[in-house]
């Protein structure tokens, strides 16, 4: 692991990091950095056998692991995987709101049941974890980091519910920040851009569709995993010791251009003028 070169792989050591919805994609990145430098991890999600994929993942890397199937929906399935975890790993020190959904959908397609399944992943699952670990937190004076998107504070097409949902979550990590800071919690968010080998990138950009995406992103590349797993160490790192109520944005300026180039590329893949898969 890269991070590794970059800073001390104790750094975490005898720390617990919790990430839901951690069995794959950027969320198992993120666990991955962690467990890089010496933290425990708990992760929970719906899917056991990916979560026990990502359970091996992480002891390879020498991390004591507790894995629970959770929905973040449903507060008590929560509270469960977290006292799993506290009686397996201790108690935590960092949480992660990772879990999250999304899918293409202009407004005036997407049913209600479709907006309130995103805006409960998204923003209730996020409540309900912080509200889940807040004892913990307050315990070791720890922090949360949440999983936005450029959709919360940039209009995108054919994703008005993630955009909702995300600016929820961002407006909740401050108010927590506001809130919490007084028990030594701290509470940031961290905002991935387009990001290589995701279920959001094959979602949002499937197959050529892809290819498009670099030349409208400042940096020419688009990015990984690890370039959002370290950002969250940073954030819940002692370097970090004096932010909270900070929205890290790591998209390789991706949203400093508007996102109409991109909406127009998904806009032109639905009507048939740009190739979807190979």
């Amino acid at each position: 692991m890269r991070i590794r070169e970059l800073l001390p792989e104790g750094l975490f050591a005898g720390k617990v990091v919790f990430i839901t919805g951690g069995g794959s994609g950027i969320n198992l990145g993120i666990a991955r950095n962690f467990a890089s430098l010496g933290a425990s991890i708990g992760i929970c999600g719906r899917t056991l056998d990916r979560l026990e994929s990502a359970r091996e993942e992480l002891e390879e890397l020498g991390a004591a692991v507790s894995v629970s199937v959770a929905d973040v929906r449903d507060f008590d399935a929560l509270a469960t995987a977290f006292a799993r975890s506290r009686e397996e790993l201790g108690p935590m020190d960092c949480l992660v709101c990772g879990a999250a959904g999304n899918f293409v959908a202009p407004a005036e397609a997407l049913s209600p049941n479709g907006f309130k399944a995103v805006v409960d992943i998204d923003l209730l699952g996020s409540f309900n974890s912080a509200r889940a670990a807040f004892e913990q937190l307050g315990e070791t004076h720890g922090s949360i980091v949440f999983v936005s998107a450029g959709q919360a504070y940039t209009p995108y097409f054919a994703q008005a519910h993630v955009g909702a949902a995300k600016a929820g979550v961002d407006n909740l990590m401050q108010n927590l920040a506001l809130e919490w800071g007084r028990y030594g919690i701290r509470s940031n968010s961290v905002v991935p851009g387009p990001i290589d080998d995701t279920e959001g990138m094959r979602r949002l950009a499937p197959g050529k569709l892809k290819e498009q995406i670099p030349p409208l992103v400042p940096l020419r590349r688009l990015g990984t995993v690890d370039d959002v797993g370290m950002a969250a160490v940073f954030l819940a790192s002692p370097l970090a010791s004096y932010v909270t109520g900070c929205r890290l944005v790591v998209d390789g300026g991706q949203n400093l251009p508007g996102s109409g180039l991109f909406g127009q590329l998904v806009q032109d893949a639905m009507s048939g003028k740009l190739p979807r898969s190979e």
